[in-house]
């Protein structure tokens, strides 16, 4: 898959007054050839005449003529004898680049020898190509290159542009196995932006990344930051203890790295039942078990008894207790609303209470109601203000979709247990459905404030549809009140 970004040049005044015939000569046969006839019957009538793209037609012409170049650039690969050879101009040479104008400082120079990686001097000619019209077409298997030749000549916008087409090519460049080496590459050069959108991605596709080639190359650091978070969205914590056992054959890394990251699974979102069995049967927790052993026992405390119970003799506020997004049935309901901006639909189903073994026969019924035109309290009419008895009109345009979640029985019989709500928004892109959002609230989305806030739901053409429906899932997270700290 390939795409384009546009940008524009970077303009030196000196380098323009060096050489302003040339760059005259060129503009004066790019009007010559496509000046337009414009009748003015008024004095005052204003017009622009736009040949810009004659213009950069001629500039990129003259990457291909040899005879008017005056700097030539051979460009090595790596140590070996190979190399490609490039008929240049002086002008948009440090029109592009400060690098090139301090190689070129020297006004008798003619030729540059520049010695580059093999998959960076492949690419060279992109980067020229570039220099002489402002565009360039690049693939997601060439962005890592080409920024590294940007970042090295100083190309300032094309590296921002190149670091923004990565963001929002995340769900293209996961299927190519592109994700991780883009947040390994963003560490390297110190792009925190990059670094944690790939993070996010990669939390809140997790399910999907667990099962992908891109899953063993995480590296130790990337590794334990994922762990960490949250929001990471998985089937189970089991899907993660077996994916993490894996990674660790795999990868074999230190002794403090496997500990720190057995440490981080939350044994106590596993069934005691499913213990037992990894106790038995991992070898990998039978070699590590001395640094995880406390954090079993405390697990197994927790499943004996309710939450309630168990936090007035331990401390519960730490990670171990703290759910992620699971896409269990236990936890919650995928959701498909077909012509989501027709009307307000409503939707039930069932989660498990708690988390703990002791609550395991426990249900909660919540019922739903999703709203695709719901008046937010800013657009509601102050009747103070407008006077006795008067209506404030508004649009049904003006309203945004809202979600609010409630309990179909007494909260009082849920003993010291709040619930957190998450919704996932699914898009498709390149044919594959991944998290596009992940909202967070206690009863409605109106407390998020920007729920599907860009989505436009009226088109059939909204990236959010699929087939002209809405694909979320509502996960419910048991958090037990004043008792816990929620992190991330």
């Amino acid at each position: 898959m390939g795409a384009v970004e546009t940008m524009f040049f970077r303009k030196s005044p000196s380098a323009m007054r060096c050489l302003l015939p040339f760059a005259t000569l060129l503009l004066l046969s790019a009007i010559a050839e496509g000046a337009q006839k414009i009748d003015l019957n008024n004095e005052n009538t204003i017009a622009t005449i736009n040949h810009s793209s004659i213009l950069i037609d001629h500039l990129q012409g003259l990457l291909h003529n040899s005879n008017s170049s005056d700097i030539t650039l051979k460009v090595y690969t790596g140590n070996s004898d190979e190399v490609k050879v490039f008929h240049t101009h002086h002008l948009l040479l440090v029109l592009q680049s400060d690098v090139f104008e301090d190689l070129l400082l020297n006004q008798s120079v003619t030729t540059l020898v520049l010695h580059e990686t093999a998959e960076c001097a492949v690419l060279f000619e992109k980067l020229l190509r570039y220099f002489y019209c402002g565009e360039i077409t690049i693939l997601l298997s060439q962005v890592v290159p080409l920024h590294k030749l940007a970042a090295k000549y100083h190309v300032t916008a094309l590296q921002h542009g190149i670091i923004e087409y990565m963001s929002q090519h995340l769900a293209s460049a996961f299927p190519q196995g592109h994700v991780v080496s883009w947040y390994h590459y963003s560490a390297r050069i110190g792009n925190e932006d990059l670094q944690e959108r790939c993070k996010r991605f990669l939390a809140w596709n997790m399910s999907s990344v667990i099962h992908s080639q891109e899953w063993q190359t995480i590296s130790d650091d990337l590794m334990v930051a994922l762990l960490q978070r949250s929001d990471l969205v998985v089937e189970n914590e089991l899907e993660i203890y077996y994916a993490v056992e894996e990674w660790i054959k795999k990868n074999q890394p230190d002794v403090t790295v496997t500990e720190t990251v057995l440490k981080s699974i939350r044994y106590a979102m596993i069934s005691p039942q499913h213990l037992f069995h990894i106790q038995k049967q991992s070898p990998i927790m039978k070699e590590h078990y001395s640094s995880v052993h406390n954090l079993l026992f405390l697990t197994f405390q927790f499943h004996s008894t309710t939450p309630l119970v168990f936090a007035k003799y331990f401390d519960v506020n730490c990670s171990l207790f703290i759910p992620r997004n699971y896409l269990s049935s236990s936890w919650g309901s995928q959701w498909v609303i077909n012509n989501p901006a027709r009307d307000d639909r409503s939707t039930s189903f069932q989660t498990q209470l708690t988390p703990s073994n002791s609550d395991s026969s426990k249900r909660v019924t919540w019922n739903v109601l999703f709203s695709p035109r719901w008046l937010p309290v800013s657009f509601r009419p102050s009747y103070s203000s407008l006077g006795h008895g008067a209506v404030q009109a508004y649009s049904p345009e003006d309203g945004r979709p809202r979600i609010i979640i409630n309990p179909a029985t007494n909260s009082v019989s849920f003993a010291g247990v709040s619930f957190q709500k998450t919704v996932l928004v699914r898009v498709k892109q390149d044919g594959r459905s991944y998290v596009k959002h992940v909202y967070n609230f206690h009863q409605s989305t109106e407390e998020t404030g920007d729920f599907l806030l860009q989505a436009d739901l009226q088109k059939r053409s909204s990236e959010y549809l699929i087939d002209n429906s809405l694909h979320l899932h509502i996960i419910i997270k048991p958090i037990y009140q004043s008792l816990i700290k929620a992190i991330k």
